[in-house]
């Protein structure tokens, strides 16, 4: 006699197998795995860290040597992880259907995963950008001098949505095109708690 669990299973296999588009919305608990903490859980980056002081426009200028202290760890515990089995098992959907990932993550895994439309609704920490001039670029080595400066002498920054700011608005309008012409979304490690992200499903099952 079948479990409940395995009716549940292939049911979600009939409807990856009758779907031509899949989107996926993934969170901090898909990398968890991989050696990258989440923010919420039981040993979540927020229970040892003040959110105000690392993670807001006004802390990053109050205190950007702090902040940028933060955000280095952080990178350098990025780049010395691996995607693991949940990402590669998104990338190599692909291979049989439309898949595109929505992601809150700042981590770039699932792109060295082999996923290759990704939207990062929250930015890349693997991005650099400066708060003065039009640099933006991809730096995958440790910062020696804190915090960075760009050429035009001005700090530069993560770039990353922190609280407060609004998600970048052309990545934000594609995600919720996609969200709303998907045959099946799959919610993958995060609890949406936070806005607009959690929206997302509602504009699928619209």
């Amino acid at each position: 006699m079948r479990s409940s669990r395995q009716k549940m299973l292939e049911s979600i296999i009939d409807k990856i197998k009758d779907s031509k588009k899949i989107v996926f919305v993934t969170g901090a608990g898909i990398s968890q795995e991989s050696g990258i903490p989440t923010f919420r859980g039981k040993d979540g980056l927020w229970k040892n860290h003040d959110v105000m002081q690392l993670a807001t426009i006004d802390a990053f200028y109050d205190h950007p040597k702090l902040v940028w202290e933060w955000y280095n760890e952080r990178r350098k515990n990025i780049f010395s992880s691996e995607p693991n089995l949940g990402h590669k098992a998104i990338a190599e959907l692909e291979k049989f259907v439309k898949v595109i990932v929505l992601t809150q993550n700042i981590d770039g895994l699932h792109q060295r995963a082999g996923s290759t439309d990704v939207l990062e609704l929250h930015g890349s920490i693997v991005t650099i950008r400066c708060t003065n001039c039009d640099f933006k670029g991809q730096i995958l080595t440790e910062f020696t001098e804190i915090p960075p400066l760009c050429k035009c002498g001005n700090i530069l920054r993560p770039n990353v949505v922190w609280f407060g700011e609004p998600l970048p608005q052309d990545v934000w309008q594609q995600a919720i095109i996609h969200a709303s012409r998907c045959d099946l979304m799959i919610v993958v490690g995060t609890s949406l708690v936070v806005s607009p992200a959690n929206t997302l499903p509602i504009y699928a099952k619209e």
